[in-house]
């Protein structure tokens, strides 16, 4: 699939009217063959064009672009030379990454944030997630405390959920516009659970789904663990593209589709109102079970919170829309508390899939989260001001250390998706770790391996004295000289 149009499995194609649609207005009015050659490469790096693509015939590239045949050769002989491309007589041009630019180390959960090279603990940018708000946990501690012995009466087997809890949740999202009763809520133990336990009911080994490209990394993962065949909807900096969205619906038909409509993960973009209808439609009419992340819908600093996607749906019309959430990005991930909004008869389901994995969740967390949410809308303020003032000191630090970099500042969320300019990101990543700075490079978020070369997802989630350590410290990789060989292997992961 080349963003929305797919010919066959084996024969991964993409159109010169697609191809030229997706280049930018400058490269269209004056197509010479450099600009169009970087402008090509420029889609393969965002993920825009996938990997392993035919690109189109020379002549039919031409005609689309207003351009000669000879400026198109030149630009295929550029990306050829530049290794983003290869071409075989009789078989086409096909796109690829240059040797050295595959991702580098391990996905893997564990660690945080590696050490200095003196032996002091480093910074940890691969979470985009804070600590507790002050005296936040000691209180709903206490407060739960006080319930406990009451419920430890009963063996404490609640594969539902704790039923007061899953009446909060129910109750705020019957606030937020989105009319729910318990009986559609199933508590889980975090956003990351409750997604694999519905790719779980949902799916099967070698199903077609779609992600947004790029996306997040742990969603992919629990994609790949499940054997399912990816492919993607892209979303750039000038956010979803839903034509193309809908194309790719229409013509892969696939089994799930898993989007983060509210300051996605990782780029920040907010999904407007009218794309959110066609993509309930579109996932309406071609039978697609829609999975919405509303992991960080919350955390909203320039524009009001959006309602849940599936409120917008007319009556009866978002019975296949699965909504998942957590406490984790609002208050800690270390209490893994999250849930699955669907219909009742799915809860039932997902409900039985989850016993047979654990069994159920955990009550004392479940209690502790109670309160939290039930203070949610009068803590929430506090958070976001620092979250806000955060971002600031990230940007600052940026424009003093690395003027060369690029990003578009998010309306909401917890990170930057940062342009570095080349395709250096893994490279970057392993200078940085070994100068005590973890972080999720841009090829973790990518559908296909080893796109988004060119990115860093930074969060502004820590302290602004140690953003501001932690960006000296990427300057000062980023400006070091020649890249870390590929064969070095790190475990790299993100949250």
């Amino acid at each position: 699939m080349a963003n929305g149009r797919v010919v066959r499995t084996a024969d991964r194609t993409i159109g010169s009217r697609q191809l030229a649609a997706l280049l930018p207005a400058e490269v269209l009015a004056r197509p010479g063959y450099r600009a169009l050659a970087d402008a090509v490469r420029t889609l393969i790096l965002d993920g825009r064009i996938a990997l392993h693509v035919r690109l189109p015939a020379e002549r039919e590239l031409a005609e689309a672009v207003g351009a000669s045949r000879a400026t198109v050769t030149g630009a295929y002989d550029l990306l050829r030379e530049s290794g983003y491309v290869r071409s075989r007589r009789g078989s086409g041009t096909w796109t690829e990454l240059p040797e050295g630019h595959a991702p580098v180390g391990a996905h893997m959960l564990g660690g945080a944030g590696g050490h200095s090279a003196d032996g002091e603990p480093g910074i940890d940018l691969a979470i985009a997630a804070m600590g507790a708000p002050e005296g936040s946990l000691t209180d709903a501690l206490a407060w739960a405390a006080t319930r406990l012995p009451r419920l430890a009466r009963n063996p404490g087997y609640m594969p539902f959920g704790l039923p007061d809890l899953r009446t909060a949740i129910a109750d705020r999202f019957t606030r937020r516009g989105l009319p729910t009763r318990p009986e559609q809520i199933l508590v889980t133990a975090g956003a990351q659970q409750a997604f694999a336990l519905v790719v779980s009911l949902l799916c099967r080994a070698g199903d077609r789904v779609v992600t947004e490209n790029p996306t997040y990394a742990n969603a992919l993962d629990a994609l790949r663990h499940a054997r399912l065949r990816t492919g993607s909807l892209a979303v750039s900096d000038a956010g979803w593209d839903i034509e193309i969205a809908e194309s790719t619906l229409r013509q892969t038909v696939p089994r799930l589709a898993y989007v983060i409509p509210d300051f996605h993960n990782p780029t920040g973009a907010l999904m407007p109102p009218e794309q959110r209808l066609r993509l309930l439609a579109a996932t309406r009419r071609t039978g697609t079970w829609l999975v919405v992340d509303e992991t960080i819908a919350d955390i909203a600093l320039d524009v009001p919170a959006p309602p849940p996607l599936a409120s917008l749906a007319p009556r009866g019309g978002a019975d296949h829309v699965v909504t998942i959430g957590s406490l984790s990005k609002t208050h800690w991930g270390g209490l893994r508390v999250g849930w699955v909004r669907a219909t009742a008869k799915m809860i039932a389901e997902l409900t039985s899939v989850r016993v047979a994995a654990d069994m159920t969740g955990s009550v004392l967390d479940q209690l502790v989260a109670l309160p939290l949410l039930a203070d949610l809308d009068r803590s929430l303020p506090a958070r976001l001001e620092q979250l806000r003032a955060r971002r600031e000191a990230l940007v600052a630090a940026l424009r003093r250390h690395t003027p060369e970099w690029s990003w578009q500042l998010p309306p909401g969320g917890l990170s930057l998706w940062v342009d570095l300019g080349e395709p250096v990101s893994s490279a970057l990543a392993e200078r940085a770790a070994a100068a005590g700075v973890n972080i999720g490079r841009g090829a973790r978020f990518g559908v296909d391996p080893g796109t988004f070369e060119h990115r860093l997802r930074i969060p502004y989630t820590l302290s602004p004295d140690r953003l501001e350590e932690a960006v000296r410290l990427l300057a000062t990789a980023f400006h070091d000289g020649v890249p870390l060989p590929p064969s070095v292997e790190r475990p790299h992961w993100v949250a």
